[in-house]
């Protein structure tokens, strides 16, 4: 991993396993969830599964971490490397050029947020969290709003209609003209973010 996520996957039950069931993960495994803090109606396995899903349709190569975090954590990530010193409900970290192959990133996404944002706009927190976790794999695959002529949101509306998800994150950002989403914090929508 690129930087060091505090806090302890709740994936595993037990801290005794065998080495050959660590290579086995190692071998199918192209994804890592870290539940920091818990998304009501959202199971590990429900992001397991959407995880694979999404990442088969953004053709993402690579392995894909996901954190699943408080607002302070994601206030405290914002502020290190995008200088905002405000929570964000999504971050992407895409993995450096020479690892690409083999991770294409991590993506930091805020639980109080998703939820806050999912009861203001009518669907569920686990919709939310899938929401921004294909926007996050977008900007890992290369995709900027910020500056492409509405290319990513083209693409996100695309693969939001496949995976049947709600209304996209740009898009809602989008028909809300200028004003913050409801429960939105951050006031502005980020990009991927390039580390040195």
């Amino acid at each position: 991993m690129r930087f060091v996520w505090r806090g302890h996957s709740c994936r595993r039950k037990s801290n005794v396993r065998s080495k050959a069931a660590d290579r086995s993960v190692r071998a199918t495994r192209f994804y890592l969830v870290i539940f920091q803090k818990r998304v009501p109606g959202l199971t590990e396995l429900a992001v397991d599964r959407f995880l694979a899903r999404a990442r088969g349709v953004v053709k993402i190569k690579g392995s894909v971490n996901v954190l699943l975090t408080t607002s302070a954590e994601m206030k405290s990530l914002n502020r290190r490397f995008r200088g905002k010193d405000k929570p964000t409900d999504v971050l992407s970290f895409p993995a450096e050029a020479g690892a690409a192959r083999k991770i294409a990133g991590e993506i930091a996404i805020s639980a109080e947020i998703a939820t806050r944002n999912a009861r203001a706009l009518g669907h569920t927190p686990a919709e939310e969290v899938k929401i921004l976790v294909l926007h996050g794999l977008l900007h890992l695959h290369g995709y900027d709003h910020e500056c492409d002529n509405g290319q990513m949101a083209r693409r996100e509306k695309q693969l939001r209609a496949k995976l049947r998800l709600p209304l996209g994150l740009i898009e809602r950002t989008a028909s809300a003209g200028t004003r913050p989403r409801p429960g939105r914090e951050s006031g502005g929508h980020n990009a991927a973010i390039t580390r040195p």
